[in-house]
């Protein structure tokens, strides 16, 4: 995920709010029935649990704006840069679908590296359902 330009910062369930939780607040109970909650976003030790990933981004403010900011030319001297044209004022709106992508390729290509590995060619390559649109 830090791959994707914008990003600044990535959680992985309860994330940063973890450090502050006790480990009877953050750790995510077993029943019969499964988990009691899913603090640990899906990811324990590195493994999947099996429940939902969950995975927050940061994603920095666009620096492409109007207004005027210092700089420096090619030989170090003093510069006023202003920035014309169209430009996103907001680049968060497209990282989401480019997050969701860059997850599902990621995914996929363990589920494919794992069936190689383990020459499974008995299992059937594990099918991603489509995003509903809205």
């Amino acid at each position: 995920m830090m791959g994707i330009n914008a990003v600044k910062g990535v959680e992985i369930g309860a994330g940063f709010a973890s450090v502050s939780q006790k480990g009877s607040e953050h750790g995510d109970e077993m029943t019969p029935q499964g988990f009691l909650g899913n603090h640990a976003g899906g990811v324990l030790g590195g493994i999947s649990s099996g429940q939902d990933l969950v995975v927050h981004l940061a994603i920095k403010p666009t620096s492409s704006i109007r207004l005027p900011r210092r700089s420096v030319t090619l030989d170090g001297q003093p510069a006023v840069v202003a920035t014309h044209g169209r430009h996103d004022p907001c680049v968060g709106i497209r990282a989401t679908p480019i997050a969701e992508a860059m997850l599902a390729l990621v995914l996929i290509d363990q589920a494919l590296r794992h069936r190689a590995q383990c020459a499974d060619v008995v299992c059937a390559t594990p099918v991603i359902p489509a995003h509903p649109l809205g």
